[in-house]
């Protein structure tokens, strides 16, 4: 990161330097990080989290977050800290400033992330009667040091108070209007740009690249042919729009969920919310947004559709809160929800998909969900690091997620194998004969899979891999072209 300095003319390097915690240490709000962690505990906790709140009284907030605080343990080690801001900090105390955290966080946390760094020599937070915010804040620096008596680094708006009392200021990920404002209340030291662009990073949280899999409520169609029903059609894309916002609000809710998680794994570490590129209050406040859109694009699609689009709702948020710590359910949950995409597919068109086609679809993605988890334990065997925080899997079980995993992916052809066979084939395709050549492909394309993750070289999705894979769409191409053919 880019780092500008303005020193300014009357800078006394006796005075001491404070620092705020959310947003400018950690670029992080740890109460709606420690709230999140709550609720993921017991999402019964967000209705206590109202009540700590509103009992608070004439300390509404410092006792919310006293409550929360109490109540879970929060791994500071694993926090996004802003690394350039630390860099400069280690650099003042080894010049013999001496360093104080101020925050409006609860003490609980504060002084868990001043053990942690080993940077400061006092620590000043929100206690149980108290809230060390604004006002607050500068009341107490102005009581323990003096008007003008210290340096203090901030980030937002509420540090604006702090600043009027402060000799210099040191600005954090500041926008350009909080910076002029804050140069009329004092000299500014040091200005840390923020190197991210938010609302970029939110949308990559969002994870458009995943709404491929989506693309199943079209499924119905192709096989009955009904691509022609412009009306259908209409309904069927309304749907697959109401999937996508559905499913990027999912992916939101998970990454607040995982977050511990994610910042000890190497790749994931990298996730917008996980890294600190965007604060969890846009996770918090565009969640909901997205679902009250794909819930009105589901009512237009149909009511079925909505039943369906709820339970698949329902069900992945049993897979984010707790399901996916549960060997081998986990993966019957995933090929679940892919299979709910297929059936959601069918209930815009009113029908019901065949006794096949479920079948053919559970077994196929139970096999593609044992895949990913095989290449996560393959990472962690060649790394020789810990398995993935929050999942039921150890790197013993490898061998067994492969067994079950290329079994399940040749049922699947089983599967189809029987259904070309079957009366429902012979009535809707002139040229059956070309269905068989289905097999032989699918049978590769699982195998090359497998062999894939084998070597290590599956590092996401299998059904993203394959929308990357020149490979996949030579072998999907081609099935096409049987299809066609069998017409």
């Amino acid at each position: 990161m880019s780092i500008s300095q303005e020193m300014a003319n009357d800078q006394n390097p006796e005075l001491p330097l404070c620092v705020d915690l959310d947003g400018t240490l950690v670029n992080t709000d740890t109460l709606f990080e420690s709230a999140v962690l709550l609720a993921k505990a017991n999402p019964l906790y967000i209705f206590a989290m109202l009540f700590w709140f509103f009992s608070g009284k004439a300390h509404l907030k410092a006792n919310l977050k006293e409550q929360i605080a109490s109540r879970i343990k929060m791994d500071v080690g694993a926090l996004p800290y802003n690394q350039p801001l630390l860099e400069w900090l280690r650099e003042q105390r080894a010049m013999g400033r001496n360093l104080v955290l101020v925050t409006a966080a609860n003490y609980r946390i504060a002084a868990a992330v001043a053990d942690h760094l080993q940077l400061f020599s006092e620590v000043i937070a929100s206690t149980s009667q108290r809230n060390m915010s604004a006002a607050n804040k500068r009341d107490e620096l102005v009581r323990q040091f003096g008007a003008k008596g210290y340096d203090y680094i901030g980030n937002s708006r509420d540090d604006l108070k702090v600043w009027t009392s402060c000799r210099n200021a040191i600005l954090v990920n500041a926008s350009p209007m909080l910076a002029a404002r804050a140069a009329k209340r004092a000299g500014i030291e040091a200005s840390f740009p923020n190197p991210y662009r938010p609302w970029q990073a939110l949308i990559r949280a969002m994870r458009p690249y995943q709404w491929s899999k989506n693309l199943l409520v079209f499924v119905s169609i192709l096989i009955a042919q009904n691509y022609a029903n412009i009306p259908l059609l209409y309904a069927t894309i309304l749907a697959f729009i109401s999937f996508c916002l559905c499913s990027s609000a999912v992916y939101l809710i998970n990454d607040l969920l995982d977050l511990e998680a994610d910042r000890r794994h190497t790749e994931k570490c990298h996730r917008p919310f996980a890294s600190g590129q965007i604060p969890l209050t846009y996770g918090i406040l565009v969640t909901p947004v997205l679902l009250a859109m794909s819930a009105f694009l589901a009512w237009r699609a149909g009511g079925v559709f909505l039943g369906v689009l709820a339970l698949y709702f329902g069900v992945t948020l049993a897979y984010s809160f707790y399901l996916k710590r549960l060997a081998l359910l986990d993966v019957l949950i995933l090929a679940l929800l892919y299979t709910l995409r297929i059936v959601a597919g069918a209930a815009v068109a009113s029908a019901t998909p065949s006794v096949w086609l479920i079948s053919f679809s559970m077994f196929f993605f139970t096999s593609l969900a044992m895949a990913k988890r095989y290449a996560e334990l393959k990472s962690v065997e060649l790394d020789s690091i810990e398995p993935v925080r929050g999942r039921g899997y150890v790197v013993s079980d490898i061998a067994i997620i492969a067994q079950l995993g290329a079994a399940s992916g040749y049922i699947s052809v089983l599967v189809l194998a029987l259904y070309i066979d079957s009366h429902d084939v012979i009535a809707t395709y002139h040229q059956q004969g070309f269905m068989w050549l289905l097999c032989p492909l699918l049978m590769y394309w699982i195998g090359r899979i497998w062999l894939v993750a084998s070597r290590g070289q599956l590092h996401q999705d299998p059904v993203i891999f394959a929308t990357r894979d020149r490979v996949s769409y030579i072998v999907f191409g081609l099935g096409l072209l049987t299809i066609m053919a069998a017409r």
